[in-house]
């Protein structure tokens, strides 16, 4: 319904008509609705339920209206003839009444009586007959406006007429629900059906009728709203109907989320938008509250906005054609900003318009251009069409540097096809055409003989080749860069004639160079064409030659390749380029052979293959393309590739190692493979290197097992290994283009692994004795390996297996420093091996362990010197990692310390603070605040009696803010000043937490566990303010508090469960109690967990259940910072994340979840979280840390209907504990004090 607050009248002492009230749909009850009708033309299912088009007179306002009953006579009467004839009939009653009852009554006060009786009667008609005035002014406006077949002819001046002659004004709701109503019907009739468009003058159309009926805009824009929701009223009353099954299932429209999607109600919706928001402008942002009513976002309201005013402008430029004038420019630009269109998409719509009109040109010239039935005259038509493109292209040009061009629609000026049909590689071609006959026949007929005669050969006579095709293309407006592509499209045809015959004659080089040089081709392009064009040509060629095979290489192959290679003209590095990639393959097949062969020995029969191709075939055509000769050309590097052998058998001894067998071939191939092969074209780039050397590897094994053959009778023998196939692995080195160095690794490495698998078994305890020495040179000559590579493997073998157990030791805890050193001093080189990182976390747990010793010591020469050079650590990095412990033990310490002295631990709160005194040695700290400084005089005088060094004493007394005077009260006082269990009292379910402080009563609020952590005070103050105006004095704040916390947690999405009701509230606190063990410290473990929750009578599982809580709320970085820079036993991930809130110093109160998970969610993701090592506080975590309560912890991070079950039934307990009944304590009226 309608917003009141946007609705206002202007206050006026006379009150004329067009000064109305507001109207108050809001305020009235349904049941009167009918007051404010708004009729709607009902349209079937096939007009898309859409408002109907604009209608003259009746059609749109309904026919003309009878009075009925007393309104024809009302309507005869003028206003002061009715207020006469009111009198005359009221007197006329009264004194009717007066005779009859003087004469039956026969007294003077049954005549006044009577009096009265006929008097209200009368009074009764004449009200009748002046409440029937609006009705009858309602049905003469209504009769008024239907008379018109133009509605937009209506008057104010009429409207004021029938107004003033019935004495009416829109404070009659009669009068002023028919002006709304004509006015709705009338902008139903001017808004068109979802399937039509907008034709431009509905806006002013609507502010006429409006101005013309005298109706507000806060009234008029009511009306807007509730066409808007009549829409879709009407999609569900007969859409629902008589929509078709695809109508229904076009639910939830993306755009506008809305619930009624059908298409036709959702464009007359976004219509009525855009119509209503020029309507009322500016104001439209209050008086239209789509977003409220509707649901709709500020973005989908500009959308309807942005697509109606593209539309509507969209059919303005369709009237604009080639023969554009400034006046309709400055006419767009006045359409564009009466529809509220943005310059961006209004130059966009301009510029799409233009290119349209200029592709029906383009298309049309390539319509005649490609017709088969083509005339003489084809090409001047489409030169023609062309032309027009020219000519209109042009004249946007002049228009874009108008004077006036600033009050010109947007995007005037060139047009580009980019982004229209003819973009994209598909339509190239065809431009391409386009231009060539245009510059033909321009060329051709002296078309340009204006600017530059071009068809005598002026393009050869000219000065700049460059310059001159320049200005041809700024002529023509054509793209430079495609008229580059025609340049080198016209040289590669040139080039494919020319190389017809299989090769390139001077006077076809002396033709393209020509060619080249008028065109202004680039080089790069130049030898691209060749590369491509020619060396196709010459490809073929050499498939052909490798394909003959290793036979079929002969002189007339050698000819075509020679022929092919100089002929075409092809620079050595194309051809080399082009035959390396054909051989390539041929060499990858042979690879994919070997890969897949069953044995080794067949993938060397492969390998083999490969080089006797790369020998008799790929050799001779590398000497072919160079124009050499193969013997000549390779016995240089043969020499030298020989030379290179011997120095790296000297060098590694490789005539130790056994000779490798081989398959003897024929005599005839076997002086061919003497012959050295080529190595310029090798699989160094096509194949890893680790591939490559594996495949050297499996021919290396060949040649050092050799070849078994099986005879007849099953029996085996070995083939004879001779040196020669030494030469064939060399070859195969080259063929895969592994370096010397590289070809040594692999031999190498062999040596070792077989060196290896047998010195692994001899030491197989690690222990080396004299015997084994003697084996492990056996077997190091067997193998053929240097000394020196057999010692590195006797030594890592020992050195491992120790190393293993040393670092197994380190990790698990089971080595300390003391046993480090004497290791180091038995001479065991542990830097080598222990890793880095586990020396460094051995130096920080031999830290930690100082700091949490208790002792109170700190040798800053032991930790900074003797430890860091014991694990081999950088003494800055040592420094840094005992500057971080002890700056994070130090908070932590203290925490700790105060947890222990509310549990009454004596000794720990010694042993603590000596830890904290440790930790303020290594690093020196200022003085430490804490929320209650009674705790810390309590730990300051628990210390003072553990007769400390006075030096320690002294520098805690700093540490802890305590005064000279006040150390010294409490070195006196003794025992008797600790407060901790100084109160007896029992406090239970009771509410005191809530009681403030006053100078009488020291509350709960402050105490060390609630200060800083307990919230939402204020929330039970408004939960009790307004119970005890409904139901005073009888719900107490603690029967406030238990119900909240099941109603907050049920509300999260937690459990529910039965609060029993009947508690009182206290009449005191207890700061002390408040202050002790009664809530668990987050740096508890799991023993002291089960320890103060079994001292309040719960069980394990009922303690693992209520921790359940933890999975809301939030806890300060103080008391959560130690675990995350300290602990073990947390995921390293979800410690990462929380450090930037949480550093490692500062930002105490800084807040993280205490479940990170589902934050605001009560599920069981809290026991996900610990399972996953993800708990935030220390005694989270310890409910799963290998102890008893893992079992439960699983139980319910796998069964949250198990968890909601325990917590709902513990929930209930602990609201049990001490609650005050009967006419103990009292009823608070304020949860804050006490009554």
């Amino acid at each position: 319904m309608n917003n009141p607050s946007l609705l206002s009248t202007t206050a006026s002492p006379t009150r004329p008509f067009l000064n109305p009230s507001p109207l108050r749909f809001n305020t009235q009850p349904l049941s009167k609705r009918h007051r404010f009708r708004v009729s709607f033309p009902r349209n079937s299912a096939t007009s898309n339920l859409a408002p109907s088009s604009s209608k003259p007179g009746s059609d749109v306002f309904g026919p003309s209206k009878d009075l009925s009953g007393i309104q024809p006579v009302v309507e005869k009467l003028s206003p002061p003839l009715r207020l006469a004839t009111s009198a005359i009939v009221i007197a006329a009653a009264a004194f009717a009444g007066f005779k009859l009852g003087f004469r039956f009554g026969g007294n003077r006060n049954v005549a006044i009586g009577g009096a009265a009786v006929f008097c209200a009667a009368g009074g009764a008609v004449a009200y009748a007959m002046n409440a029937a005035v609006p009705e009858v002014a309602a049905v003469r406006l209504h009769d008024y406006v239907a008379g018109f077949d133009d509605p937009g002819a209506v008057k104010r001046e009429d409207i004021e007429a029938i107004a003033n002659k019935y004495g009416v004004s829109k404070q009659d709701e009669a009068f002023n629900a028919e002006l709304c109503d004509i006015y709705c019907q009338f902008v139903t009739s001017v808004v068109p059906p979802g399937n039509e468009e907008l034709k431009g003058d509905e806006v002013e159309k609507i502010i006429k009728f409006k101005n013309a009926l005298g109706i507000d805009d806060p009234d008029a824009a009511s009306m807007h709203m509730e066409i808007g929701r009549r829409f879709f009223r009407q999609r569900l009353e007969v859409g629902d109907r008589d929509g078709d099954i695809e109508q229904r299932r076009e639910l939830l429209m993306e755009r506008w989320g809305l619930t009624i999607v059908s298409e036709s109600p959702v464009q007359a919706f976004q219509k009525l938008i855009y119509v209503s928001t020029l309507v009322f402008g500016e104001a439209s942002s209050f008086l239209l509250p789509w977003k409220r009513v509707f649901k709709v976002t500020d973005s989908q309201v500009e959308i309807a906005i942005r697509d109606n005013a593209k539309r509507l402008y969209a059919s303005k430029l369709k009237s604009l054609g080639r023969d554009v004038d400034p006046a309709q420019l400055v006419s767009l630009r006045e359409s564009q900003l009466s529809y509220r269109l943005s310059d961006e998409l209004a130059d966009d719509l301009f510029r799409e318009h233009t290119r349209k009109l200029v592709e029906e040109n383009i298309i049309a010239a390539l319509n005649i251009l490609k017709s088969r039935a083509r005339a003489a005259k084809g090409v001047t038509q489409v030169v023609e069409e062309l032309d027009k493109v020219l000519a209109f292209n042009n004249l946007l040009i002049s228009l874009k540097e108008h004077a006036d061009a600033d009050r010109f629609a947007r995007g005037v000026g060139p047009v580009s096809l980019i982004g229209g049909d003819l973009e994209g590689d598909r339509k190239i071609d065809d431009l391409k055409l386009l231009y060539r006959a245009y510059v033909a026949d321009s060329l051709s007929g002296g078309r340009m003989a204006e600017n530059k005669a071009v068809s005598g050969g002026d393009l050869e006579a000219a000065d700049s080749k460059a310059a001159f095709l320049q200005k041809l293309c700024e002529e023509l407006h054509f793209d430079p860069q495609r008229a580059s592509q025609i340049h080198e499209e016209i040289y590669r045809q040139k080039l494919q004639s020319c190389v017809a015959a299989g090769e390139l004659s001077e006077e076809n080089v002396s033709a393209l160079l020509k060619l080249r040089v008028m065109l202004c081709i680039p080089q790069q392009i130049v030898e691209a064409a060749h590369t491509d064009i020619c060396g196709s040509l010459f490809e073929k060629v050499v498939r052909d030659a490798i394909s003959s095979g290793v036979d079929g290489y002969d002189s007339e192959t050698k000819k075509a390749v020679r022929k092919a290679a100089h002929g075409l003209r092809l620079t050595r590095e194309a051809a080399m380029s082009i035959a390396s990639k054909a051989v390539r393959r041929v060499f990858i097949n042979y690879i994919k052979r070997a890969r897949s062969a069953e044995n080794r020995t067949e993938a060397a029969k492969e390998l083999k293959k490969l080089i006797a191709f790369n020998t008799l075939v790929v050799t001779e055509l590398v000497a072919d393309i160079k124009g050499e000769d193969s013997d000549s050309s390779q016995e240089e590097p043969i020499k030298e590739e020989e030379k290179q052998i011997d120095e790296d058998e000297d060098e590694e001894e490789w005539e130790s190692l056994e000779t490798l067998r081989k398959i003897n071939p024929s005599k005839e191939l076997a002086e061919k493979l003497g012959k050295q092969g080529q190595t310029e074209i090798t699989l160094k780039d096509d194949l890893p290197e680790r591939d490559r050397t594996d495949l050297y590897k499996t021919y290396l094994l060949y040649c050092l097992t050799g070849e078994v053959r099986t005879i007849p009778f099953g029996a085996q023998i070995t083939t004879k290994r001779d040196d020669s196939e030494y030469l064939l692995l060399n070859q195969l080195g080259g063929i895969f283009g592994l370096t010397q160095k590289e070809i040594v690794d692999v031999h190498r490495g062999l040596a070792e692994q077989a060196f290896r698998q047998q010195a692994a078994v001899i030491l197989a305890d690690g222990q080396l004795t004299k015997a084994r020495v003697e084996q492990l040179n056996e077997v190091q000559k067997q193998v053929g390996l240097p000394s020196e590579y057999a010692q590195k493997i006797i030594k890592n073998i020992t050195t491992t297996k120790m190393a293993a157990a040393i670092e197994t030791a380190v990790s698990q805890g089971r080595l300390n420093i003391k046993q480090i050193r004497e290791l180091k001093e038995a001479g065991v080189d542990l830097d080598n091996m222990i890793a880095e990182s586990l020396r460094e976390n051995l130096f920080k747990k031999t830290v930690d362990e100082i700091f949490s010793s208790g002792t109170g010591e700190f040798d800053a020469e032991e930790v900074y010197e003797k430890i860091p050079a014991d694990l081999n650590i950088k003494v800055e990095k040592a420094k840094h990692v005992v500057v971080e412990l002890a700056r994070n033990r130090l908070s932590n310490s203290l925490i700790q310390a105060v947890s222990l002295l509310r549990q009454r631990n004596r000794k720990g709160v010694v042993s603590s603070l000596n830890d904290l005194l440790a930790c303020d040695k290594a690093v020196p700290a200022e003085p430490l605040s804490w929320d209650v400084p009674d705790e810390l005089s309590d730990l300051f005088a628990i210390y003072m009696k553990s007769e400390p060094a006075a030096e320690k004493l002294s520098r805690l007394q700093y540490l802890l803010g305590i005064s000279d005077s006040t150390a010294a009260a409490l070195g006196e006082m003794g025992d008797t000043l600790l407060s901790v269990g100084a109160e007896e009292e029992k406090f239970g379910c009771d509410a005191s937490v809530l009681l403030d402080d006053t100078s009488s009563l020291k509350g709960e609020k402050t105490a060390g566990p609630n200060a800083n952590s307990l919230r939402g005070f204020d929330v039970i103050d408004t939960i009790k303010s307004q119970v005890e105006s409904i139901c005073p004095g009888v719900v107490s704040c603690a029967d406030i508090l238990a119900v909240a916390a099941r109603d907050s947690v049920a509300m999260l999405g937690g459990p529910s469960w039965v609060v029993e009701l009947g508690r009182r509230d206290s009449t005191s606190a207890s700061y002390n109690a408040a202050s002790s063990n009664n809530l668990p410290s987050p740096s508890m473990d799991v023993s002291d967990l089960i320890s103060a929750f079994s001292n309040k009578g719960f069980t394990d599982k009922e303690m693992v259940a209520l921790s359940g809580a933890h999975s809301i709320g939030q806890a300060r970085c103080l008391m959560f910072r130690d675990r995350l820079y300290n602990e073990t036993n947390i995921d390293s991930a979800f410690a990462t994340s929380l450090k930037a809130n949480c550093p490692s110093s500062g930002s105490d109160d800084n807040l993280s979840s205490l479940d990170t998970t589902s934050p605001v969610l009560f599920d069981n993701a809290y026991f996900k979280n610990l399972v996953n090592k993800k708990g935030l506080f220390h005694s989270d975590q310890q409910l799963f840390s290998g102890g008893a309560t893992d079992a439960q912890v699983t139980t319910y991070s796998n069964n949250f209907f198990s968890f909601y079950t325990d917590f709902g039934n513990a929930m209930v307990k602990m609201g049990n504990l001490s609650p005050l009944t009967g006419s103990d304590g009292q009823i608070r009226t304020n949860c804050r004090k006490i009554n």
